[in-house]
């Protein structure tokens, strides 16, 4: 364009939409840029606008932009309507007559095919109008860099032995070395392990901060967790000086991980060290983990003089908390703690802005706080910004993402198409929230937010005093008679908490955005075996369809209070586990139907076949390219098909089981921690991509079932196409038999894992003999 050349000549840093400076110099002040709506002013307009100005003026920190090439995708949801209306109008007008074999089969199928076209519509909603965004620092820095507001930053942990404290330490200080002010920046702990192994880590932290965090600023070092930083980086040895530090650097962090993970696995502290901190004291009081008092120690305190680094410079707050637990109360877990944390925060450091992480998410991209701030501080939008969600990524995926973890088409498209539809919804890590949104309050459309105010609040107390004020703020009894985990707070009685907790904030007026940074902002850790990632995904759709099933409904909570288009954004994810009624019937009646000899689709030569066939290839090639554009593979592609089918009919299964059960009072809530580490053989085969089994679950034996299942009504269907060669059967039956060869292919690893495979890995003996039994079962019962 031509007058791009002319403001690069005038020094303006212009990102993806050159004329935002335009605006800024005709007094249009504005830190938020719609770059839609930027196109149709004309460059002209404005030039001598900016020869008069002087370049260096407010101009936009932030626009966004509609994705491009969506013609296309809007034409492949049409053709995908008017084949799936062909699908319908065949169901209906070759439905068996009564008393035909196959009748309610049929019926069935019809069904679950309607639900997958509602499901199909509702996915096209989200995805129809994808929004990106970008920031310009910079232009924030220029602004506001003397009245940047404090950040209060959030990690939770909740095991030590399923998020080791070397883990959690590495999130730690990858947030206090942001590139941001240390003074305004608070990081706390909350730890619902209440373990002093995790406290000892902490405090190997404080220590090593002070050298790791001027190490960063003073090389750029990114990223700025210690373990990822150098994991990757390569020692800099055309560098003297840098090299130096690299090499002294490297080896203290060393020493502070031997000395943590040693006494780690000596399973407590030993007398030397608990002579280190007055805080070891509060550990001959703990009883258990599950019970015991208020634990709350300030390592550093950023208002005192001496908190500072080896080169003088101040240190961010860093607080550990472990919250009081009491056998007879309810802890509500994480939403519990991150409710704990606001109200401890409020009374240390009451930043008007929040930040939350997993332990296990460090951060990625030291900038990121500005980032947040580009959409918080908008002159124009900014002030109702709720919350600002950035992406799940993971650093320990496999090339080919064996588990289909990588979660790309949710966090490229997805999100985005949230964003574009009203907001996204809260995901409960990398999320920066308007303190008030958390305490319940309302949006109202003359609020503006007093950045000042926040930043002229001092605390007197000395940090002893400080500490045990404090402490009541997360005792057991405090949320007795209030409204914190309803009004206030996370939401409570809910799995996820965090979606929750994000639409009721979207309900009461707060916008959120989505902002996916060039570089990933927190990279974390993906399950590294099979039954991790259902159970992960097992929590997730109950909760979800909790929501959905409640008078917290999307289409209830938020009637005329979010856009529709967002009410049903919400269904992508909130209808997981019904999904699996659907996926079940299409994965086992069309195979028992092709053993019995009843054709449920139109045969071959007949020109109803075209309309499925259309569906099929147009559906899946779409599904195909996007994962490439994505960034991924033909077997990444593969294998997400293979765990679509596997999260379908175990984990959604289950979640939408334990939900009924719930519902009758047979079950209560329980919260499943992840894993965050695996073992050398468990990590070996998931590097090599090699499916992990190796214990009996439900789940399993549900996989196998419908696997051998398949694999019998394949073979079986197939001799009976055989052997009537001549009559041309095998037309009849075309579509059934690719539909079960398909699903047969796709349980290749069920097979390998039941009979072939012998390593520890593979499926116990008691899962192939409970599986085979249903399978043959199941056959018996379609044949007689």
């Amino acid at each position: 364009m031509a007058y791009s050349g002319a403001l690069k000549s005038a020094g303006i840093g212009y990102g993806h939409m050159p004329c935002t400076g335009a605006f800024e110099s005709a007094g249009i002040g504005r830190t938020y840029f719609d770059g839609l709506k930027a196109l149709v002013y004309s460059f002209k307009t404005y030039t001598s606008a900016f020869e008069n100005a002087g370049i260096g003026t407010a101009y936009a920190s932030a626009f966004k932009s509609a994705a491009k090439g969506r013609i296309l995708f809007q034409i492949y949801s049409l053709l995908i309507f008017v084949g799936a209306c062909f699908i319908f109008a065949y169901r209906l007008s070759h439905i068996p007559a009564k008393g035909e074999p196959g009748r309610w089969a049929w019926m069935g199928l019809f069904f679950s095919e309607l639900w997958f076209c509602f499901y199909w519509f509702v996915t096209t909603v989200v995805r129809w109008n994808p929004i990106y965004r970008n920031t310009f620092k910079d232009r924030l820095s220029h602004r506001y860099e003397k009245a940047l507001p404090g950040i209060d930053i959030f990690v939770c942990t909740a095991d030590p032995v399923i998020e080791p404290p070397v883990m959690v330490i590495n999130t730690v200080l990858s947030v206090m070395a942001y590139d941001y002010p240390p003074e305004k920046l608070s990081v706390y702990l909350s730890d619902d392990g209440g373990s002093d192994l995790t406290f000892y880590a902490m405090l190997e932290a404080s220590r090593f901060s002070k050298i790791w965090l001027p190490f960063c600023k003073k090389f750029k070092v990114e990223p700025r967790s210690p373990e990822a930083y150098f994991r990757t980086a390569v020692e800099p040895l055309g560098e003297p000086v840098f090299a130096k530090e690299w090499s002294t650097v490297k080896m203290l962090y060393e020493d502070m991980k031997k000395r943590i993970e040693n006494t780690t696995k000596l399973g407590q502290i030993s007398e030397e060290i608990s002579k280190e901190h007055k805080g070891f004291n509060e550990w001959i009081l703990v009883a258990s983990r599950r019970d015991h008092q208020t634990i709350l120690q300030i390592l550093i305190d950023g208002r005192d003089s001496e908190a500072v680094d080896i080169q003088g410079q101040p240190l961010p707050t860093l607080v550990y908390l472990a919250r009081e637990k009491r056998p007879q109360y309810h802890h509500h877990f994480k939403a519990g703690a991150m409710n704990a944390l606001v109200r401890v925060s409020s009374r240390i450091s009451n930043s008007p802005i929040i930040l939350n992480v997993d332990c296990d998410m460090h951060s990625n991209n030291s900038k990121l706080v500005r980032d947040a701030l580009c959409f918080f501080m908008d002159e124009e939008k900014g002030n109702e910004v709720g919350f600002v969600q950035f992406p799940q990524a993971f650093e320990n995926l496999t090339k080919n993402d064996v588990y289909s973890s990588s979660l790309n088409v949710i966090m490229e498209l997805e999100l985005p198409g949230f964003d574009g539809n009203g907001g996204p919804c809260y995901i409960g890590t990398g999320c920066f929230h308007r303190r008030e949104t958390l305490s319940g309050k309302k949006y109202k459309k003359n609020y503006k937010a007093d950045w000042k105010r926040w930043s002229n609040r001092s605390v007197e107390e000395s940090t002893s005093v400080l500490e045990e004020t404090s402490k009541v703020l997360a005792s057991c009894s405090y949320e007795e008679n209030t409204q914190w985990g309803k009004e206030i707070g996370l939401k409570y009685d809910c799995a996820v908490e965090d979606v929750l907790t994000g639409l009721a904030m979207q309900c009461r007026g707060w916008r959120s955005i989505y902002f996916n940074p060039e570089r990933k902002g927190f990279l974390g850790v993906a399950p590294t075996t099979l039954l991790q990632s259902l159970v992960q995904h097992k929590r997730w759709s109950e909760g979800d369809f909790q929501i959905f099933a409640s008078r917290n409904c999307p289409f209830v909570l938020g009637y005329k209070k979010i856009p529709l288009k967002l009410q049903l954004s919400y269904c992508i994810y909130l209808l997981w586990a019904p999904n699996c009624l659907a996926t079940l019937y299409y994965a086992t009646v069309p195979s028992l139907c092709l053993l019995r000899g009843i054709s449920l689709f139109p045969q071959i030569s007949d020109s109803w076949v075209l309309a499925f066939a259309f569906v099929i290839f147009i559906h899946r090639a779409y599904s195909l390219g996007e994962c490439i554009w994505f960034g991924g593979t033909f077997k990444g592609w593969w294998n997400d098909q293979r765990m679509w089918v596997y999260k379908r009919t175990t984990s959604y299964f289950f979640g939408l089981l334990d939900y009924i059960l719930k519902r009758l009072g047979f079950t209560k809530s329980a919260f499943v921690i992840t894993t965050k580490v695996a073992d050398d053989d468990v990590s070996q085969r998931y590097e090599q991509e090699v499916m992990e089994f190796g214990t009996s679950s439900p789940m399993f034996t549900i996989l196998a079932t419908l696997a051998l299942l398949n694999a019998f009504c394949f073979f079986g269907g197939l001799k009976k196409v055989i052997a009537d060669l001549e009559t041309l059967v095998w037309e009849r039956f075309a579509l059934q038999i690719l539909l079960c060869g398909l699903l047969v292919f796709i349980n290749l690893p069920v097979y390998q894992g039941l009979f072939l495979r012998k390593d520890v890995a593979s499926l116990p003996p008691s899962v192939s003999y409970q599986s085979t039994i249903f399978a043959l079962l199941a056959c018996a019962i379609a044949l007689y």
